[in-house]
C-alpha cells in the first residue's frame, strides 16, 4: 500500500509553522507496514487544494490529509475533497450533536459557523473526534481510501489511533512493519563516507540505505521490512554490522546521538573530565555539553574568553604570545587550552580559537580559519581548521565546536 500525506495550511508553506505532523504520521504508518511515498503541504487556496488532493488519489492507495477542517473560511479540506469525488456537502446529523455536546460540555455557546464542522461529501463516513470540535473524513475516491484529520496535533494523533488505524487493519494492513535505524558519523564528508559503502547505498537494495548530513553530521538511514518489528530490525542488522566495521572511528552513536553524546560516554569511560575555552564560538561546546543530563559528572566547566584580555586574564594567555601570534594561532589555541584545564582542574582541557566572519578576516587569515587546543597532563597540541570563508557565520561556529568535540573524542579512544 502506497501512502501519500497532505499537510494543509499557509503557515507550513510561508514557513511560520513546522509541519510535525506528517513526520509523525509517516512514522506511525511506517509502524503498520504502510509505505509512505509522498509528502504534499499547500496553503489555504480552494483551487490548490483541489488540485492536491486529486493528484494524490491519482497516485496512492491511502491519503491522510491534516488540516483544514475548523470552522472558519479558510478550512477547506471538506470542500476540496468534495469537488474531487464530484460530489455534494451534506450535514452529518450525529457529527452536529457531538459539536453541540462538546460546547456544551465546556459551558460555551456553540456559534453558528461551527455547524460547517458537520458537513460531509456525501457518500463519506463521519471520523469522531473525541478531543476536538471537528470531526475526521474517511472516504473512497477511486483507487484510494482518505482519511481528513484536524491539523491540531494531539486530536489527530487520537483521531489516527482511534479511528483510522482499525480501519487500515480492516483493509488487511499491519501485516508488515517498517523500521528505521539511524547511524551518526563525523569528520569526513558525505562524499568521501558514500565512496566507502556504494555497494550498502546502490538503488533498489533491501534493506534500503541513505544517507543524509546535518551540520556536518553524516547518517546511514537504514530501513527494515519484516512481519514482525523483530523480523524487520533482523533484516538491518548484518548492514548495521557492516557500517560498523568500515566506520568504527566515526561513528558517533544511533538516532538522535552526536559527538557530544559519543564524548561525554567517553569521558566516563576513562572517568575523567573535560574543561573548555571558548572564543570565536561563544560558549557553544559548554552550551552542548550542559543539555545533556549528568554532564556534571565529567564537565566541571568552562570559559568564554571572547576577548584578548580575557584570555590573558582568566586563562593566563601570555600577552607577548598574542602580541607575536595574534589570538588565532597554534600557539594561543594551545596556551587557551592548557590554561583551562589547570584552573577547572580537568584531565583534559579543549580550546577553540577562529574568525567566524563574515568580517575580521585577512588575506593571511580568512574567516573561516580556526586553530584548535587540546591540553592532557602528558601534551599540548593543536589542530587548523579551514571551514571556508563562503560559510555563514553560524555554520563555521558550529562545525569548530564539533571539530574540537570529536578530536578529544578521539584522544580518548586513542585514534589520534
Amino acid at each position: 500500500m502506497i501512502a501519500e500525506i497532505v499537510a494543509v495550511g499557509s503557515e507550513l508553506v510561508s514557513g511560520q509553522a513546522l509541519d510535525t505532523n506528517s513526520q509523525w504520521l509517516s512514522r506511525a504508518l511506517g509502524s503498520l507496514g504502510i509505505s509512505v511515498h509522498y509528502h504534499t503541504s499547500i496553503g489555504d487556496d480552494l483551487a490548490e487544494n483541489i488540485a492536491a488532493i486529486r493528484i494524490a488519489c491519482d497516485r496512492a492507495d491511502l491519503v491522510i490529509t491534516s488540516g483544514g477542517l475548523g470552522p472558519t473560511q479558510d478550512d477547506l479540506t471538506r470542500e476540496a475533497l468534495a469537488a474531487v469525488a464530484g460530489v455534494s456537502l451534506v450535514e452529518h446529523a450525529d457529527s452536529l450533536a457531538a459539536i453541540a455536546a462538546m460546547f456544551a460540555r465546556r459551558n460555551r455557546s456553540m456559534a453558528d459557523r461551527n455547524r460547517v464542522q458537520a458537513l460531509l461529501p456525501t457518500g463519506s463516513a463521519a471520523l469522531p473526534n473525541s478531543c476536538g470540535t471537528a470531526p475526521g473524513i474517511w472516504m473512497n475516491v477511486g483507487r484510494s481510501r482518505v482519511a481528513c484529520l484536524p491539523g491540531v496535533p494531539n486530536e489527530m494523533k487520537v483521531m489516527f489511533d482511534e479511528q483510522v488505524v482499525p480501519r487500515l487493519r480492516d483493509l488487511g494492513a499491519g501485516g508488515r512493519v517498517i523500521v528505521h535505524r539511524k547511524i551518526n558519523l563525523f569528520g569526513r564528508g558525505e562524499a568521501d563516507v558514500e565512496a566507502q559503502a556504494l555497494d550498502l547505498t546502490a538503488r533498489g537494495r533491501r534493506p534500503e540505505v541513505g544517507i543524509t548530513v546535518s551540520e556536518a553530521t553524516i547518517a546511514f538511514r537504514i530501513i527494515g521490512e519484516g512481519a514482525t518489528e523483530a523480523e524487520a530490525l533482523a533484516q538491518i542488522e548484518p548492514t548495521a554490522e557492516a557500517i560498523y566495521e568500515r566506520f568504527g572511528p566515526l561513528i558517533v552513536g544511533e538516532g538522535t546521538d552526536d559527538v557530544v553524546h559519543s564524548l561525554l560516554r567517553e569521558l566516563a569511560k576513562a572517568g575523567t573530565t573535560i574543561a573548555v575555552a571558548e572564543s570565536c564560538t561563544g560558549g557553544l561546546i559548554a552550551h552542548w555539553i550542559t543539555e545533556i543530563p549528568g554532564s556534571s559528572e565529567t564537565f566541571p566547566g568552562g570559559v568564554v574568553s571572547y576577548s584578548n584580555q580575557a584570555k590573558i586574564d582568566i586563562l593566563g594567555v601570555p600577552a607577548e604570545l598574542i602580541a607575536a601570534h595574534g589570538a588565532v594561532s597554534p600557539e594561543v589555541a594551545e596556551a587557551m587550552a592548557q590554561g583551562v584545564r589547570e584552573r577547572f582542574h580537568a584531565g583534559i582541557g579543549i580550546s577553540v580559537t577562529g574568525i567566524a566572519g563574515p568580517g575580521g578576516g585577512s588575506q593571511a587569515k580568512p574567516v573561516g580559519l580556526v586553530y584548535l587546543g587540546i591540553a592532557t597532563a602528558e601534551s599540548v597540541d593543536s589542530r587548523k581548521l579551514e571551514l571556508g570563508p563562503e560559510q555563514p557565520r553560524g555554520v563555521i561556529q558550529r562545525r569548530a565546536a564539533k571539530y574540537a568535540m570529536n578530536w578529544a573524542r578521539l584522544r580518548l579512544q586513542g585514534v589520534v
